[in-house]
C-alpha cells in the first residue's frame, strides 16, 4: 500500500534537501532556502557504481553482497555473495540469466525501475510540505555536527492518508555545519497511526527509520546507509513489514551516459 511508503518518503525526502543553513533556528527562510536547493541539486545528479550489502524483505533475510551500477533508466544488480559465501556456479548462471534478460529488453526493465522513480518523485512533493508539516528546534552541536529535532507540526491537517502516516512521525538529524550537508536522519513513530478507526490500516508505535549519507570525491552526497523498520498491518489483515538494513560502499563514479548495456557489463566484471 502507498502509504507504508511514507516513512521512507519522509527519509528521502529530507535526505534528498540537504540543509541550506546551520543556523540555531533552522525555520522560516532557512527551509525555504533549504527547498530552492534541493530543486537545484535534483537537476545535477551523477551515475555511480558500488558495492550494496543488505538484508531485507526483498532478500529473504539473507545477507546480500550486490554490485550496483546506476544508470539514467535505473540501476542494474549483480548478485555476488550470499550470507558472506559466494555464490555456487548455478546461482552465477542465474544471475547472469537474468541480466541478459535486461539486455534483451531494456525497455521492460525501465517499466519496472519507474516505480521507484515514481517514489522518488513523490518525495520531492512530500519535500515540499516541510515547512507546514514539520516544526523544527533544538538545534545544538553534537561532535563535528549539529543535531536538529523535528516534531509534528499541530497546525497542520493531513490532506492523504501518506501525510498521515508521515505527519506522524518524530525524528532528529545531524548536519555537517561546514559543507552545511544532511549527515543522518532518523525518525520514529511514537504512537500508532490508524486509519478507518484501525479498520482500513494501522501503522504501529516503534516503526522507525534511519539513514546515512556521504559525500563523493565529485562532492556530490550518497547514501550509505538505509535502516528501516515499518511493523502494521492493513485491510483484510495483510501483515505490512518493510524492514531494511543496507550499507553502500566502494563508490566510484560513471559518465552520465551510462547505457543499460553498459551497466550489465559492468556488474558482470570482475
Amino acid at each position: 500500500m502507498r502509504m507504508v511508503k511514507a516513512a521512507g518518503w519522509l527519509c528521502l525526502a529530507i535526505l534528498a534537501s540537504g540543509v541550506a543553513s546551520a543556523q540555531a533556528d533552522p525555520t522560516g527562510s532557512t527551509i525555504a532556502t533549504l527547498l530552492v536547493h534541493e530543486r537545484e541539486a535534483g537537476g545535477h545528479k551523477g551515475l555511480f557504481q558500488y558495492i550494496s550489502r543488505e538484508r531485507s524483505d526483498r532478500t529473504g533475510g539473507h545477507l546480500w553482497t550486490e554490485k550496483v551500477v546506476e544508470t539514467r533508466l535505473g540501476k542494474v544488480r549483480m548478485l555476488i555473495a550470499e550470507d558472506g559465501s559466494p555464490l555456487s556456479p548455478d546461482r552465477i548462471s542465474q544471475e547472469r540469466g537474468r541480466l541478459a534478460a535486461i539486455v534483451a529488453d531494456p525497455a521492460a526493465f525501465a517499466r519496472k525501475e519507474q516505480a521507484l522513480k515514481n517514489d522518488e518523485e513523490k518525495a520531492r512533493q512530500m519535500l515540499e510540505l516541510l515547512p507546514r508539516a514539520f516544526l523544527f528546534e533544538n538545534a545544538r552541536p553534537e561532535g563535528a555536527y549539529q543535531r536538529i529535532d523535528f516534531r509534528p507540526n499541530p497546525n497542520y491537517q493531513p490532506q492523504s492518508l501518506e501525510e498521515r502516516v508521515l505527519h506522524a512521525m518524530r525524528g532528529s538529524m545531524l548536519i555537517d555545519p561546514k559543507l552545511i550537508r544532511l549527515h543522518r536522519l532518523e525518525g520514529m513513530l511514537p504512537e500508532d497511526v490508524s486509519i478507518g478507526f484501525g479498520i482500513l490500516a494501522t501503522i504501529h508505535a516503534g516503526s522507525r527509520f534511519a539513514t546515512e549519507r556521504g559525500p563523493m570525491p565529485s562532492g556530490e552526497w550518497k547514501s550509505t546507509l538505509i535502516d528501516t523498520d515499518i511493523n502494521g498491518r492493513a485491510i483484510f489483515f495483510k501483515a505490512i513489514s518493510r524492514r531494511q538494513h543496507s550499507e553502500h560502499t566502494d563508490f566510484h563514479e560513471l559518465p552520465g551516459d551510462t547505457s543499460v548495456i553498459q551497466a550489465v557489463a559492468l556488474a558482470e566484471s570482475q
